[in-house]
């Protein structure tokens, strides 16, 4: 069967949406554990300024504790050339930055129209390649803002299109604010590839807040989809999309992934003993997936022989 990545983003997307700080020791241990699990690529924070999310200040110290662990592609998210920058100083192996397609949306997150977006992901692009950082754009709200509404797909494709001018070695399409269904992950999956080519739409950032996760999973598996974005938990969400909280859930997209013949090379049991990290780091913190309380299935060929 396929091989699909599984990308943990929790110690960024999940820690930055709660207001708790998790000390450096603990979230330390967290990537250490999942990188045991078998999880290959952890996005490690994000270089905001600390005064905006005190949650990431920690950033550089993360990437260079990570750089440490063999096996593992180590990413933070950029919001602009200036982060770029201090990814590349601290040594990251890829960057990412998000491209809002709802333009009222990007005047909120990170204070910049369309095309001055743009011309962050042109700088940030070169400012990557002259590293040899790998450097991804996430399209950000693509399936619907919570401020401004629905989203046009002729909108998507469009600025999908001006991202991969301006630089972009890969894409993602993001649910930031978990209004996606599987029949509009299919269509807008095939209108972004068809656009700028399957090679470079490779991954999708999806959000469990309507219940939908796992089945948008499954529509882009089958539109040939290789990569997921989840968080152990499913902790955070986006802090600037109101109402957009409920990362997919790590646990039970590889429970699914793993069920269902997929390679992940995450070791599910292993995974589910994570949680006593953040449960011991963050006591209180509300964290969700079914997986967790009922517990790992048999596998395949236990199923079918009982």
């Amino acid at each position: 069967m396929t091989e699909i990545l599984v990308s943990e983003v929790g110690p960024r997307d999940g820690l930055q949406s709660i207001d708790r700080v998790m000390p450096l020791e603990a979230k330390q241990r967290w990537i250490a554990a999942e990188a045991a699990a078998g999880v290959r690529e952890i996005e490690v924070g994000s270089f905001v300024p600390a005064k905006l999310l005190p949650q990431m200040a920690d950033t550089a110290e993360l990437v260079a504790f990570a750089k440490g662990i063999d096996g593992l592609t180590v990413v933070t998210l950029v919001p602009n050339a200036k982060g770029a920058q201090f990814a590349a100083q601290a040594g990251v192996d890829a960057m990412s930055i998000p491209f809002s397609m709802s333009e009222t949306h990007s005047l909120k997150n990170v204070r910049k129209d369309h095309p001055a977006m743009l011309e962050e992901i042109r700088a940030a692009a070169e400012i990557a390649r002259e590293h040899g950082i790998h450097f991804a754009v996430g399209l950000s709200t693509a399936f619907g803002c919570t401020i401004e509404g629905a989203v046009s797909e002729d909108q998507v494709v469009r600025l999908a299109e001006k991202a991969v001018e301006a630089g972009a070695r890969e894409l993602s399409l993001s649910d930031t604010t978990g209004y996606a269904d599987p029949a509009q992950v299919r269509r807008l999956t095939r209108k972004v590839k068809a656009a700028v080519g399957g090679d470079l739409l490779t991954t999708l950032h999806l959000h469990n807040t309507r219940g939908l996760g796992l089945a948008n999973v499954v529509a882009g598996l089958e539109e040939g989809i290789t990569t997921f974005d989840a968080s152990l938990g499913g902790l955070g969400g986006c802090p600037f999309a109101p109402g957009a909280s409920g990362n997919l859930v790590t646990e039970d997209l590889v429970l699914m992934l793993n069920s269902m013949g997929y390679t992940t090379g995450i070791d599910l049991e292993k995974l589910l003993k994570v949680r006593n990290i953040i449960e011991e780091a963050l006591p209180g913190e509300p964290l969700y997936g079914f997986t967790p309380d009922a517990g790992p299935m048999l596998d395949y060929k236990q199923r079918v022989a009982a």
